[in-house]
């Protein structure tokens, strides 16, 4: 089956080998590493596979099975996923926050990485008990946040950190 559609997304083409929709492509591919088939999941707009993962042989067990709908959207669900939860791990890596306490109060210390290619840096803020950031300052990229580095920012009124 072999179907080209115009939608709000545009002309799309949903064949049995590559399959367009909601900001995706399906593509199945031959599988180098043995004689099996393999599906790449593409997000519109990007170059590289979010996704490759096995594809089914059909009855033959020559050809790939054919993709449809109900196949395509499962791959949607899980190269959506997928892209989730690395740009949740990427965000996690790249955003660190521990609480500090003193005087009796309590502080939010946040760093922020920017891996810039050129510049690569980070910030290193506190916010106070209502969430107003009260000082904020850059530093190196590879800085380490711990209780320790944090209480002694605090120690030294929030100031650069030599």
């Amino acid at each position: 089956m072999s179907e080209t559609i115009t939608s709000d997304e545009g002309t799309l083409i949903q064949e049995s080998r590559v399959w367009q929709a909601k900001g995706w492509t399906a593509r199945v591919i031959k599988n180098e590493e043995d004689d099996g088939w393999a599906v790449a999941m593409y997000k519109d707009g990007e170059a590289e596979a979010a996704l490759i993962g096995p594809w089914t042989m059909g009855r033959d067990k020559k050809n790939p099975k054919p993709l449809d709908h109900n196949a395509f959207n499962t791959l949607v669900k899980t190269a959506s996923e997928f892209v989730r939860r690395h740009e949740q791990q990427l965000h996690a890596s790249l955003n660190k926050s521990l609480m500090l306490n003193a005087d009796d109060t309590d502080y939010k210390i946040c760093l922020q990485i920017i891996p810039d290619e050129d510049d690569p840096h980070a910030y290193l803020s506190a916010f106070n008990n209502n969430g107003e950031q009260i000082a904020k300052i850059k530093v190196r990229p590879d800085f380490k946040l711990n209780p320790s580095s944090a209480a002694k920012w605090l120690e030294q009124g929030f100031q650069r950190l030599d």
